[in-house]
C-alpha cells in the first residue's frame, strides 16, 4: 500500500481523498503516472498550502525485509558456512510393545599432526538407545539407556548366527574412583522359535540409585538391517574412509620411492 501524507501549518481537521477519483492530472502532474490498481490515498487541508510533504511506501519495506530474509536464509545454508561440509545425522528405530531401540553411528576423531597430517584420536562407535514404553506406541525417552557399541562388538554382534547368542559388559567409570558404580550389560541371545534375537539391557547404577532392565524383541529381518548396517559403516568407524579419500597414486609412488620399505610390496622385493 502506498499512502501520502501532506502536512499544513495551520492545525485544521484534515481530510482524505482518494486519488483514483482525481481526473485532472494538472491538479497533480506527478501522480498521474501512479499505476490505478494500487490502493493511493493522500491527506490535505484544501484551506492552506502544503507546507510539508512526506512519502511513505509500505511496498519497498516488504521487498526489503523479504531480501534481507532471504540473504540471512542463503548466509545459513550448508554450502556458505566458510565452506565446511553439511553434517547429517542417521539413525535406524525399531518399536515394539515394551520398548523402542534406535541405533545411530557416532564419527571417529582425529587429531592434527606437526606435519599437517591427522591421526585417529578415538575410532567411531554405535549408540543404542533403549527406552521403555509408556503407553501404546509410547515411549518414555526421559528413562532410556544407553549402550555403546565398540567396533569389536560390532564385528562380534555381525558375525552372530541365528541360534547364537553373545554378551557384553560395560563400566564406564572403570579404572577411575567410581569403578563399579555403574554396571551395564547387553545380552543379545536368540528366541525360543529361532525367530529372531532378545536384546536386553541391564543397568546398575549406584550413584543415581537406578536398577533397570530394558529389552526388546527383534525378528530375523529386522536383525539383518542391523547386520548389514553396521557391515557397511564399519570401515568408516575406523576412519579408513579418510585415509582412502586422501590417497593418490602419485603420492603412493613417491612414498613407496622416498622409504623402499614403504608399503606392502617390501615383503615382495626381498
Amino acid at each position: 500500500m502506498l499512502q501520502l501524507q501532506l502536512l499544513s501549518s495551520p492545525p485544521l481537521t484534515p481530510q482524505t481523498v482518494n486519488l483514483n477519483s482525481i481526473s485532472n492530472p494538472k491538479l497533480f502532474p506527478s501522480f498521474s503516472s501512479l499505476n490505478s490498481s494500487q490502493t493511493r490515498s493522500f491527506k490535505f487541508n484544501p484551506l492552506s498550502k502544503p507546507s510539508k510533504f512526506s512519502l511513505k511506501c509500505c511496498q519497498s519495506e516488504y521487498f526489503d525485509q523479504k531480501q534481507r530474509f532471504n540473504d540471512s536464509s542463503s548466509s545459513s545454508s550448508p554450502s556458505s558456512l566458510a565452506g565446511l561440509p553439511a553434517r547429517f545425522y542417521v539413525g535406524h528405530s525399531i518399536y515394539k510393545g515394551k520398548a523402542a531401540l534406535t541405533v545411530e553411528p557416532r564419527a571417529p576423531e582425529f587429531v592434527p599432526l606437526d606435519s599437517g597430517a591427522f591421526k585417529i584420536s578415538r575410532e567411531g562407535f554405535v549408540l543404542l538407545q533403549f527406552a521403555p514404553a509408556a503407553g501404546v506406541r509410547q515411549y518414555d525417552w526421559s528413562r532410556k539407556q544407553v549402550f555403546s557399541l565398540s567396533v569389536t562388538e560390532i564385528g562380534t554382534l555381525i558375525s552372530l548366527g541365528m541360534r547364537e547368542s553373545c554378551e557384553f559388559f560395560h563400566d564406564p567409570f572403570k579404572g577411575k574412583s567410581d569403578e563399579g558404580k555403574v554396571r551395564k550389560v547387553l545380552k543379545v541371545e536368540p528366541l525360543p522359535d529361532g525367530s529372531g534375537h532378545f536384546f536386553n539391557l541391564g543397568v546398575q547404577n549406584k550413584l543415581l540409585n537406578v536398577d533397570e532392565n530394558v529389552y526388546i524383541p527383534i525378528t530375523r529381518g529386522e536383525f539383518t538391517v542391523l547386520k548389514s548396517a553396521s557391515s557397511f559403516i564399519l570401515p568408516y568407524l575406523l576412519g579408513w574412509h579418510a585415509f582412502a579419500n586422501s590417497t593418490k597414486p602419485d603420492d603412493t609412488s613417491r612414498a613407496n620411492n622416498a622409504n623402499p620399505r614403504y608399503g606392502g610390496d617390501y615383503e615382495w622385493s626381498r
